[in-house]
């Protein structure tokens, strides 16, 4: 998933940007003023957007009402050193998600970040199921037919991503633009190297089985569907 983080404390954004990077597989772009973050939010999609409210040039509160102007639905956690039902009222009038009051546990950060994440998918719980595969994603583990997959963490995102889409057919520009952040330099023969891995490993876990993801020439990837009970394919 691609996290958009506009913080400007420059030590907290590096230790935030870095845990969701290792702990949650994130990629993540920083902005370190509201006018910044209003830009980076125009001209990408984000799965997420971790917004603190006191910025410089633009405040989050007015990020945030830039982005809920446009229609954007992109789920917004809010980092705010305010106390007070007011204006935790205010945000959530105004389109926040969520909110953390400062100081927070990384922790807890990272957990409300991936929850917010699956409701925006529309999956509220943990564990996704398609095509005779559970994914996990609190462990972030995979299973297929009961037996764990060993996938790398970049074939592990590219799989959920797929499981939150699942018959949605996604496009490999697409995948790039989810799973990198912004200053990766987007090659297609990336992906294409990671899905045939990724395929491999799946579809090896249960060989007698179709395979798990389609590629549909010219348009990117999809996931398989089961047969119908009582049908044959």
């Amino acid at each position: 998933m691609r996290v958009l983080l506009v913080e400007d404390e420059v030590r907290l954004a590096e230790n935030l940007a870095a845990a969701l990077r290792d702990a949650a597989g994130f990629a993540v772009d920083w902005a370190a003023d509201g006018e910044e973050g209003d830009a980076f939010a125009r001209n990408s999609v984000y799965d997420l957007v971790i917004l603190d409210l006191m910025l410089p040039k633009l405040d989050g509160l007015g990020v945030l009402k830039r982005l809920r102007a446009r229609k954007d639905a992109t789920p917004v956690l809010i980092l705010t050193a305010k106390e007070g039902k007011a204006a935790i009222i205010e945000l959530l009038n105004a389109g926040a998600d969520d909110y953390l009051a400062k100081p927070f546990d990384l922790g807890e950060l990272i957990a409300r970040a991936k929850a917010l994440i699956r409701r925006g998918k529309g999956a509220a719980h943990p564990m996704l199921t398609a095509v005779n595969v559970e994914v996990n994603t609190l462990e972030q583990t995979v299973h297929r037919a009961g037996s764990l997959v060993d996938l790398s963490p970049t074939e592990y995102r590219i799989l959920e991503y797929l499981m939150h889409h699942p018959r949605k057919v996604v496009s490999k520009r697409e995948l790039l633009e989810h799973l990198y952040d912004y200053n990766w330099e987007h090659h297609s023969n990336v992906i294409e190297a990671h899905v045939s891995n990724l395929r491999k490993k799946l579809d090896a876990a249960e060989s007698d089985a179709a395979p798990v993801i389609e590629t549909l020439r010219g348009r990117g990837y999809r996931l398989a569907t089961l047969p119908e009970p009582g049908r044959d394919e």
